[in-house]
């Protein structure tokens, strides 16, 4: 199993959507990395893990899943940094690859000694834009081959027997 730790407030700080969206809402910008994770955690089949620090979210540690992504806001006075280092302990094992999203070049020497992989947030943001051309290729591959009816008929009677379809009248 491959699981991706991603520093979040990191990430946002360094893609320019993100960035953009943190300027003026910074818990859209969140959201926003949120959703773009999801969409890499279906596609790629890794477990996300978005660590927030609690110098932005003040208060007790909180999990939560949003779109089937584990998002953690840490402790007070407890850094992304820091927690991410105790994911990458607790979850490595032999059957176990442990990722870490973050530009931070103290944190990637850290968990890289730990023997987790880094991607730094460029990376993942190049990552992210060739995961999106495949979908949008898949989507368009899968929208030619809708099936076409076996006799031609006019798009007046195709509409009445698609109204009969959907019970209507």
């Amino acid at each position: 199993m491959d699981i991706l730790l991603v520093d979040g407030y990191n990430i946002i700080g360094a893609w320019p959507e993100l960035r953009e969206l943190k300027k003026g809402d910074l818990a859209a910008a969140r959201d926003r990395l949120i959703e773009l994770m999801a969409e890499y955690q279906g596609y790629s089949g890794y477990r996300v893990i978005i660590v927030f620090d609690a110098y932005y979210v003040k208060g007790i540690e909180t999990k939560l899943k949003n779109h089937k992504v584990e998002v953690i806001y840490t402790r007070e006075n407890e850094t992304a940094d820091e927690r991410i280092e105790k994911l990458a302990k607790e979850l490595s094992n032999r059957k176990t690859q442990i990722h870490v999203a973050t530009s931070d070049f103290t944190e990637q020497w850290v968990i890289f000694g730990q023997g987790a992989l880094r991607k730094s947030a460029r990376e993942l943001l190049l990552e992210m834009s060739t995961l999106e051309k495949t979908i949008e290729k898949s989507v368009r591959s899968i929208q030619e081959k809708k099936p076409v009816t076996r006799i031609p008929i006019s798009e007046d009677l195709a509409e009445i027997f698609e109204k009969w379809r959907r019970g209507q009248k």
